[in-house]
């Protein structure tokens, strides 16, 4: 459901209002039940779909027209605060994805897709967590993990994600670049590359130009890269940050390993991200994001809780259902 007060539960019903979501899987709403039909009426505007509050996933339907919400109750309706950050929502975002990661370590549900949560209303909450990937690392115990980011036939995985710059910096080692090496080309494989070709990303200016903009290409970026290639992994790189993600875009490369959060963020959203400015508006905002290094599938928007549209009926559901269509690929590819 994502926090409540944002344009989680409109994209919800939006989502499953959509034939197609119900041709590929079987999809259910974790959250709160009033919520998501307060969503459909008000938001939507949607009077004639029903909102069926289960207490199980066997308990589902399944069915067009009809919405299945895992009813946790998490929030009161009176009291939620539409567009604003507040820790009722906040402790519901945090609950709802609980339950989702709960249900799939138990094996009862075989993907898990999430909607924006607000880091402000998660903390406030009592929840000091940065972010929804660093929630999933602490509830399935996860410690090598990464984040991916899609857009078309962009990819991108980082080495790290929500800290400091200057922290990132520091984190920019052999054993780690490594890791995330061999997580980009195990999750390619998953989506049905069988030799994917795997771009480092340089952290310096032109990647370094062998020493003389900073040392952590020489040191660290290329004997991680030699280390993968000498498992068979076909890594090339550190390529300089500036030209890497062009090349990418353009076919020559499968996936980015990025170096940090916005290194790899930015390209990405210039892609799926599309405003216009006479509508004063985004038209569009695409792309998906994926938890790597994890036992269970998580696959989530790639934008935040739009508290200054939500609930107006004017969020876009494509980057759900872009998060919804690679979390099937991934379900389907689960074991190969």
């Amino acid at each position: 459901m994502g926090d409540p007060s944002g344009c989680g539960p409109e994209l919800c019903v939006k989502a499953m209002m959509q034939a197609k979501t119900y041709d590929i899987c079987r999809p259910m709403i974790i959250g709160d039940a009033k919520t998501i039909a307060k969503a459909a009426r008000e938001a939507v505007k949607q009077q004639d779909i029903t909102i069926r509050p289960v207490s199980s996933v066997k308990e589902c339907l399944f069915k067009p027209g009809t919405i299945d919400v895992y009813d946790l109750r998490n929030v009161e309706i009176e009291k939620l605060k539409i567009g604003k950050v507040d820790a009722m929502s906040g402790a519901a975002a945090f609950t709802s994805v609980k339950k989702a990661i709960e249900l799939a370590l138990a094996g009862e549900i075989d993907a898990t897709i999430t909607n924006a949560l607000h880091k402000e209303a998660l903390n406030l909450a009592g929840y000091n967590y940065a972010g929804h990937t660093e929630i999933y690392a602490d509830l399935t115990g996860t410690k090598d993990y990464s984040m991916m980011l899609v857009e078309d036939n962009l990819r991108v995985v980082h080495v790290s994600t929500h800290v400091s710059l200057r922290e990132a910096c520091d984190r920019v080692k052999k054993d780690r670049v490594l890791k995330v090496i061999e997580i980009a080309y195990d999750t390619c494989q998953k989506l049905g590359i069988s030799e994917p070709k795997i771009a480092v990303a340089g952290l310096n200016p032109h990647a370094g130009e062998n020493g003389l903009f900073g040392s952590e290409e020489v040191q660290e970026i290329k004997p991680a890269i030699e280390a993968a290639q000498a498992k068979g992994i076909k890594a090339d790189g550190p390529v300089p940050p500036d030209t890497v993600f062009a090349k990418a875009h353009g076919g020559l490369y499968d996936i980015v390993v990025a170096m940090y959060h916005d290194q790899g963020h930015i390209p990405l959203k210039v892609l799926g991200f599309q405003y216009d400015k006479e509508a004063g508006k985004w038209k569009s905002i695409k792309g998906v994001n994926i938890t790597l290094g994890l036992p269970i599938i998580r696959s989530s928007v790639d934008h935040g809780t739009a508290f200054g549209h939500a609930w107006q009926g004017s969020a876009s559901e494509l980057s759900l259902i872009n998060a919804i269509e690679y979390g099937v690929r991934l379900a389907e590819n689960k074991g190969k």
